[in-house]
Order: C-alpha cells, then sequence, then structure tokens
C-alpha cells in the first residue's frame, strides 16, 4: 500500500487553507474524528508527525510541509488530467451565457472566469448581471445557461450545483450601539435606517429570512450600487447593512466595522450554480462549477462546503 494518496494531500492541502480541523472536516466532507484518523494514520505510515497539535492556525512540521509542497505539485496536474479526460468523454465546445443575482459574487467570479477561459477555450461564455429581470425563468426557457443565485425555485425544473454556504451578517458602526449585542433580534432593526443593494426585497436575506418572518418593517431602506458604498456609509453611521460574512473580511481587517449575527443562530444561506437538467451532466459545465468552487475556498474567509454534487 502507498503510504500517502491523493486522499491525504488534499486533506493536507484543506487544514493549510482553513487553519483548523473543524473547517478542514467541512471542506474534505468528514466529520472531524474521521479527519483526524486519516491524519494520524498517515503520520503512522511515515513515521513523522505532520502538523503541531494545539495550534491555531495549524502549523505544519517540516514532513508536513514537504507533502504541502507535493500536494502544490501534484493536485494541479491530476485536476489538468480530470479535465482532459471529462472533455474526451464530453466534447469540449458549448456556450454559457450566465446571470449573476450576487452583487458580492463578482470578486471571486471574475478570476473563476478568466481561469476557465484558459481550461476551455472553445466554450462561448459571457455574463451579465440578473439585477433588472427574472434570470431563473430566462434559464428555463434557454435564454440563459448559468445563473448564480441563493434563492432556488423547485418548480422551475433546473438543477442547482451548491457552491458554498455562508452566513449573512449584519454590518454596524463601530460606535453603534447594536455593536455592544452579542447578536441582533429581529425588533432590533425596527428603528434602523437599512442599506442594501438596489434589488427586490424578495433577494435579500434580510428581508426573507429574518425580518419578514418576524414581522418587522425598518425605518427607512437606502440603496447603493456597491459594496464599498455600503461600507462606507455603515462605517460614517448612515445606517446598517446586511452583506455575506466573505465580502466583509477585509473591512474587519482594517477595522472600519463591527458585525453581528442575526439571531442567535445566524442567517446561513447557500449559494448555487442554476443550469437547466439536460445539460446538468455537461463536462463544460461541470469544469466551470469545479472551478468555481475551488476559486471561492482559495480566495473567500468564512464560507462553508456543502454536499457535493
Amino acid at each position: 500500500m502507498s503510504h500517502v494518496e491523493l486522499r491525504h494531500l488534499r486533506t493536507l492541502v484543506a487544514l493549510r487553507d482553513t487553519g483548523s480541523l473543524v473547517e478542514a472536516a467541512e471542506r474534505v466532507f468528514l466529520t472531524q474524528s474521521a479527519l483526524s484518523h486519516q491524519i494520524k494514520e498517515l503520520e503512522t505510515r511515515i513515521g513523522a508527525s505532520l502538523f503541531v497539535r494545539k495550534t491555531r492556525p495549524v502549523r505544519f512540521t517540516s514532513a508536513g510541509n514537504r507533502l504541502l509542497k507535493l500536494a502544490d505539485e501534484i493536485l494541479p496536474l491530476v485536476h489538468t488530467t480530470e479535465l482532459d479526460l471529462q472533455r474526451l468523454a464530453g466534447g469540449e465546445s458549448g456556450r454559457i451565457f450566465m446571470a449573476i443575482e450576487c452583487h458580492s459574487c463578482f470578486d471571486w467570479l471574475l478570476p473563476a472566469i478568466g481561469e476557465y477561459r484558459e481550461q476551455w477555450p472553445d466554450v462561448e461564455l459571457d455574463i451579465s448581471s440578473g439585477f433588472h429581470f427574472a434570470p431563473l425563468p430566462a434559464l428555463s426557457r434557454g435564454d440563459l445557461d448559468l445563473v448564480i443565485t441563493a434563492d432556488p425555485d423547485e418548480e422551475l425544473g433546473v438543477y442547482y450545483f451548491s457552491l458554498f454556504s455562508y452566513e449573512a451578517v449584519l454590518a454596524v458602526a463601530k460606535d453603534h450601539h447594536l455593536n455592544e449585542r452579542e447578536w441582533v433580534e429581529a425588533k432590533d432593526l425596527a428603528e434602523e435606517n437599512i442599506i442594501t443593494y438596489p434589488v427586490d426585497r424578495s433577494r435579500l436575506d434580510l428581508f426573507t429570512s429574518f425580518l419578514d418572518p418576524a414581522g418587522i418593517e425598518p425605518h427607512h431602506v437606502r440603496h447603493a450600487e456597491l459594496t464599498t458604498m455600503i461600507v462606507q456609509l455603515v462605517a460614517s453611521n448612515r445606517g446598517v447593512a446586511c452583506l455575506p460574512n466573505w465580502a466583509l473580511h477585509e473591512y474587519l481587517q482594517k477595522d472600519y466595522l463591527a458585525v453581528k449575527s442575526l439571531g442567535e443562530e445566524g442567517v446561513w444561506p447557500t449559494l448555487y450554480a442554476a443550469v437547466r437538467r439536460d445539460q446538468a451532466e455537461a463536462a463544460f459545465i461541470r469544469g466551470f462549477v469545479q472551478i468555481a468552487k475551488d476559486t471561492c475556498f482559495k480566495n473567500l474567509r468564512g464560507i462553508v462546503a456543502t454536499e457535493t454534487d
């Protein structure tokens, strides 16, 4: 039996990227105990420890760093080979006209598109925002081929690839009175000015998953086109805003504002790539979904893996 297997390399990469056993286990779809057992088994095989226990983020030993170097060399080659095999099996050409219902997603989507064009040069790819029309019905009709959405509609006969889950958090100024709370309740927002993207409230997690079920209407709703504009307004105490946790990471690092969970358990939507069912098995579609996932988990902080497709 080989000492080192691909699953071991993927586990170590997940551990490096996430910095903790709990998050790494979620990334590779194992329980924490199963992941710990896998690591211990590998350490027994090679006769060396892979990382220093009880450190956060995880600090790797020389043996662990050597295996990570191997993973960085091997795993991209495996991924490229898998793509080549998909192309041989399912054809290399196709069309992906996509729309996006997520303002914050352009930061990770554009790099993913760039990588996809390099790996799938014969696929025609175009993108538009889905903010001013209903993209899922357009997908069902065949006008679009893929939609990035957090609002699946099962009645349309569309297949949904889950990309990741994230926490929708409330951004507040550091000196805002809600910053004193451990989390916020819906009633706390009845007298607040809410700053949102200029989209229908039926597409906003703050309303659909938090305020509307509680029957709460905020004092005022103000719109801003860009995430940076929303952050500036929040930081200057012009209102509060609900945004994905990963979209606020850099602003939190710079200490611009604070965030609070919506309710004690928080609100955790899932982001999907929606396609027509007759294209769900197409190699060029699955290739895009995989690149999108890889890009997200490489670059975004605070997201959680969902079930594989």
